[in-house]
């Protein structure tokens, strides 16, 4: 079996989640958060949310404390409102939800409820786990990346060695006292593994992109694409956070090389530290082969993503394990082939071989990169059966709705005619 079986729960029993964004926030983490609370609570979950008042690209902003929405009970909980600009204060921001989000936890919780710790902020699970154990409820953390690491590959960990041995210890503690710990794929269940998490408290849940109406657009249907003038072109996508996790260099230059092809066009969607240095290279440069966007609003998402023909996914090598970009479960309902820049035997490189719905090119080899472009340019017919394929992967494994049949029998305890079997969820043992 997955786990053991959790205790039993009375009728009035809840499920909290903890993350810094949630609804109305369009940060992909809040997204994915907002859509799981929303179906859990339709099928009849009392489900909390305790976050913070901030937008994640408004840190100013200042959102009502309490909120119902769709039936979800949001709490909205003070935190100082420094942003994403430095680090320093970042880590006031982290600190502050810490505190208040604890608080709030000692507030709600009761014994046998359920509290889901998220990874924004880094570490709340250790926070989260001393909730539970003092009211007596249940910890499942849900980890879209793992840190200190990832901030250690980025160079981005200022803590001294023995701090930041000291948060890893209480992280692994607060895994191992996790009933589940719900990871992104087999890398990133390796990665527990290694580090010692037992087997029976990792469960590999794939992230998620939400199905718009009717069949995927063809480019022709995209109003974006036409607003922009790029009808009759190669539309080179890219649509999310570009941030210091995701490689870009390759892509630069590889649109050097192919500046000359009047024809092909990069469409850049997004924000992010990285979206900002690739803007400011480009001008640097001169190449009037890219365009720049913000963010879009999800409602106009399928619209957006239909404007390109192919999209571009991207992960510095060293994160494998510890991050899977969740841009890669939109492309795929949108119909779209892939182009992955990363390690060739990384978690969607993987994906990309076995179902035939893309290319992967080594970080770094620019001239690859072109080529592949090239190639996806010239042949339209490969182009199309990649985007194909990627949408029938995707109506197979990234759908919401399978994602959330999949966190209820993680929440719901198992009867004895509805028991998990050892093969009920075979992509976790």
């Amino acid at each position: 079996m997955i786990c053991e079986s959790p205790s039993a729960r009375n009728s009035q029993s809840k499920v909290i989640f903890v993350n810094r964004y949630f609804f109305p926030d369009q940060s992909a983490t809040s997204q994915l958060l907002s859509d799981l609370c929303f179906g859990l609570a339709k099928r009849g979950y009392a489900v909390h949310v305790i976050c913070s008042r901030q937008l994640y690209d408004e840190p100013k902003s200042n959102l009502e404390p309490r909120a119902t929405v769709a039936g979800v009970t949001v709490h909205r909980v003070w935190t100082t409102r420094f942003g994403r600009s430095n680090l320093l204060g970042r880590a006031v921001d982290y600190a502050t939800f810490y505190i208040s989000s604890g608080w709030m936890l000692l507030r709600l919780l009761s014994r046998g409820d359920t509290v889901v710790a998220k990874t924004d902020p880094p570490l709340i699970s250790i926070v989260s786990m001393a909730a539970a154990k003092i009211k007596g409820a249940e910890l499942v953390n849900w980890l879209q990346d793992i840190f200190p690491e990832v901030a250690t590959h980025l160079g981005a960990n200022r803590l001294p060695g023995w701090l930041n041995g000291a948060l890893r210890t209480l992280r692994d503690a607060s895994l191992r006292a996790a009933r589940v710990n719900v990871v992104l794929g087999d890398r990133m269940r390796q990665f527990l593994l290694q580090g010692g998490i037992p087997a029976g408290k990792v469960v590999i849940i794939e992230n998620w992109a939400v199905e718009h109406e009717g069949a995927p657009r063809p480019v022709s249907r995209s109003e974006l694409r036409s607003r922009l003038g790029l009808a009759g072109r190669f539309v080179v996508g890219y649509s999310g956070n570009l941030g210091r996790a995701h490689e870009f260099q390759t892509l630069l230059d590889a649109a050097s090389l192919m500046v000359e092809r009047r024809e092909v066009s990069f469409l850049m969607i997004g924000a992010g530290a990285g979206m900002k240095m690739l803007e400011n290279a480009v001008t640097a440069r001169g190449l009037a082969n890219f365009q720049f966007l913000p963010y879009q609003p999800r409602d106009s998402l399928a619209d957006s993503l239909a404007a390109a023909d192919v999209h571009l996914v991207s992960l510095l090598p060293q994160l494998e394990g510890l991050i899977v970009p969740s841009k890669f479960y939109g492309i795929l309902a949108a119909a779209r082939p892939v182009v992955f820049i990363g390690h060739p035997d990384g978690e969607l490189a993987r994906v990309i071989g076995d179902a035939g719905i893309g290319a992967v090119v080594e970080v770094g080899d620019a001239s690859a990169l072109a080529r592949q472009l090239a190639g996806l340019n010239r042949d339209s017919p490969r182009r199309e059966a990649m985007g194909a394929a990627a949408h029938r992967y995707y109506r197979d494994h990234y759908t919401a709705q399978r994602a959330l049949d999949r966190w209820i029998e993680i929440l719901q305890p198992p009867s004895k005619e509805h028991a998990l079997t050892p093969g009920a969820l075979a992509r976790d043992v």
